[in-house]
């Protein structure tokens, strides 16, 4: 290493670095807790879709969750074959619209939950600072998006 390759000052804070390794823990945590209820993150997003938008497209779920419209049918197939979510319109040639059935919102109850458990863990009263800081940061931003 040459001289003017030594850093002069502490590293530069990447956020991008910060939250992608942030995420990877949060994702790999919610991951085990979610796992008693059957679920994975990506099926508790989709879920949250479908419970917040009812009569939900194929595509609309595809374009919410950034994944294929393929991706969403195999998922949707999967809920709604463990009784999750029923499509009330499945006949060919009309758009579909899913819904959560009563046991898909109670699954929904269960996992945010676990949700809450996990974000009491990483971001509660006993977490890394930082980690504190980053979930004010995130509730100021977004606030209560329920209100007008």
């Amino acid at each position: 290493m040459t001289i003017e390759n030594v850093p002069s000052g502490p590293p530069v804070t990447s956020p991008s670095v910060v939250l992608l390794t942030l995420a990877h823990r949060i994702e790999s945590e919610l991951g085990a807790a979610l796992a008693p209820l059957g679920l994975t993150v990506s099926r508790l997003g989709l879920l949250g879709h479908i419970s917040s938008v009812p009569g939900a497209s194929f595509s609309d779920l595809a374009r919410m969750s950034g994944i294929t419209v393929q991706s969403v049918h195999t998922a949707v197939k999967a809920l709604s074959a463990a009784g999750f979510v029923r499509d009330t319109t499945a006949r060919a040639g009309s758009a579909s619209a899913i819904e959560l059935t009563p046991e898909g919102r109670r699954l929904m109850r269960a996992a945010m939950g676990v949700v809450s458990e996990v974000d009491e863990r990483l971001f509660g009263p006993d977490a890394d600072p930082v980690q504190r800081r980053i979930a004010d940061t995130v509730r100021a931003a977004f606030g209560d998006l329920s209100q007008p």
